[in-house]
């Protein structure tokens, strides 16, 4: 059964959003009453004009009619992974959106919330450290720690003690793919073919639909392995034929990333991108593949913590998106990923990086340029340029397959690093990305592997553009791992503030600054030392009175998008 409002920005709510934007008066409205509907913010209007929408489209010369229909067959596979995510994230959603939803055909204001509601898949605001725009405001409606993951009323301390009362729990309750649930007065873990079977089944009903209208052998494996992964919850053959996936459209469909878990970033939530290859483009950057071992033995930090027998293939894609689901589809959107997550995958076959180029593009159109112009010294300002950002994002994600994944643990046995750092990883882990991302293109320039553009625009870009990322707030993964990278070279002087409140790069002290900072960050995952990793985010993964500073200035300009795809109907 398909909810109303189960993706993002259906024709419905942009029809009343547009309405209700359309006779506001020019004082803003009190907040409803508890009686015309939920309680709400009153600063909507200034919510949503972050996040505008954006009309994203796909080039249809890429694929012919046959490929064209199992391209929306796969886009209703999405929307019922959507379906999932929503419970992920909250199991009130469904209860609140359809409250939001009666609100909203009588009150204006509603028809905002819900609006953003949508947005953010719930009722918290994802730039505003999760702040609840809907009842219960403040801190009475703060959102659970672990999400739709584990019992609201379970505690850190509770989990880790059943842990260590009943050890043969321990993968279960550790895993990817569990939701733990209250069992009595003691805990289980419940797999997500079982918490989420229903829709499982009409997702992987529909994936098979696909796999079997499909002329590319590619393709076809991997949605019926994905499809029986569904079911099994077990997802490690399907992500071996995801790498070897070969075909004009590009699929991710599954549970990946796992920052929704705020109590330990154990649990994945559901996500899905239907995307179309652009052959051409992607054929550019084949040069980097063959690379990467080397910038993995001349990553710095000593050679027994580095990591050459991750798998050697690293397929890098270039695709336009043409719609998403899931947590791929909430508050900011994502410019690039690589996948898969799965450490075992990484060790025996590698990771795909997959770039989103026409979401990329309008991303640094609305606010990225922007930004990076109004932060920048005027001198420097001509140093912007796109395609450092595009490389940037490039080599963030390459970032993600280099350095230490497996690592010894305290006991002597092999673990993987994410387990030890808990939730501090994901701040760990895309902080290492950025800045080791940064440290690669350097390689890459140097030893001539990028012509189009030179260091000083490599810097002046990223540096330039850092508080489009911090804007996202310091709670997320993205947004304080950019804020410990600005702290951290502010201290380091690579980084000056000029009298006019713009910042100059120094580019003589911004190599160093940048090479200390990777080294710190990787040998942070290589000990997976917590103690250090809290260390590191506490003294610099925070807002300041300068961060803050320069925040009010940028308020004008989006911190995102947020995406309207037309392929999928949307208008």
């Amino acid at each position: 059964m398909k909810r109303r409002f189960s993706r993002l920005f259906v024709a419905l709510t942009l029809a009343i959003l547009a309405a209700a934007c359309k006779n506001e008066k020019a004082a803003a409205p009190p907040a409803p009453t508890a009686a015309q509907g939920p309680e709400i913010v009153k600063d909507l209007d200034a919510r949503l004009a972050k996040l505008p929408l954006t009309t994203i489209d796909y080039d249809r010369s890429l694929l012919d009619e046959y490929e064209t229909k199992v391209l929306q067959k796969l886009i209703e596979a999405a929307k019922v992974i959507d379906d999932i995510y929503w419970v992920q994230v909250a199991g009130e959603n469904p209860a609140i959106k359809a409250e939001l939803e009666k609100a909203a055909a009588a009150s204006p204001e509603h028809a905002k919330a819900l609006a953003l509601f949508v947005m953010n898949h719930g009722r918290w605001d994802r730039l505003a450290e999760d702040e609840p725009f809907v009842a219960p405001l403040g801190e009475a409606g703060k959102k659970p720690q672990g999400a739709g993951f584990y019992p609201t009323d379970m505690t850190k301390e509770e989990f880790e003690a059943w842990i260590a009362a009943n050890p043969k729990d321990k993968d279960a309750f550790q895993g990817t793919f569990t939701v733990i649930e209250r069992d009595g007065k003691g805990l289980k873990a419940v797999p997500f073919s079982e918490a989420y079977k229903a829709k499982l089944e009409e997702a992987a009903t529909k994936l098979l639909e696909a796999a079997a209208m499909t002329k590319n052998a590619s393709l076809k494996s991997f949605l019926e392995k994905r499809a029986a992964a569904f079911l099994s919850n077990d997802y490690y053959e399907s992500d071996f034929a995801w790498m070897d996936l070969d075909s004009p459209i590009e699929v991710v469909i599954g549970p990946y990333e796992v920052y929704e878990d705020g109590i330990f970033n154990y649990k994945a939530s559901f996500e899905a991108f239907v995307c179309v290859v652009d052959k051409g483009e992607s054929d550019k950057l084949k040069i980097y593949e063959k690379h990467l071992p080397d910038m993995e033995r001349a990553l710095p930090i000593a050679d027994e913590h580095k990591n050459p027998n991750r798998g050697g293939e690293s397929p890098i894609k270039v695709v336009q998106e043409v719609f998403t689901a899931g947590d791929a589809r909430n508050g900011v959107q994502t410019s690039a990923f690589n996948l898969p997550n799965d450490e075992r995958v990484r060790e025996a076959k590698g990771s795909k990086k997959v770039m989103l180029k026409n979401v990329m593009e309008a991303k640094f159109k609305q606010s990225g340029e922007p930004i990076a112009k109004r932060t920048l010294d005027p001198s420097q300002v001509s140093l912007i340029n796109f395609d450092a950002y595009f490389n940037f994002v490039l080599f963030h994600e390459l970032s993600h397959g280099l350095g230490p994944g497996i690592i010894k643990g305290p006991d002597g046995k092999k673990i993987e690093n994410r387990l030890l750092l808990k939730e501090l990883y994901s701040y760990i882990e895309e902080c290492k990305a950025d800045v080791v991302g940064v440290w690669a293109v350097q390689y890459a320039l140097d030893k001539g592997l990028i012509k189009e553009f030179n260091k000083e625009q490599l810097h002046a870009t990223t540096a330039g553009m850092a508080f489009r990322s911090i804007r996202f707030g310091i709670d997320e993964a993205h947004g304080r791992g950019t804020a410990v990278q600005w702290n951290w070279y502010r201290e380091n002087g690579a980084i000056v503030p000029g009298a006019d409140g713009t910042f100059k790069i120094e580019m003589a002290k911004m190599d160093a600054a940048v090479k200390s900072l990777a080294t710190e960050l990787l040998m942070i995952e290589a000990t997976g030392d917590y103690a250090r990793a809290k260390a590191l985010l506490d003294k610099y993964g925070v807002k300041n009175a300068e961060i803050d500073e320069v925040n009010k200035k940028l308020e004008d300009i989006p911190t995102d998008i947020t995406p309207v795809f037309v392929a999928a109907g949307e208008k």
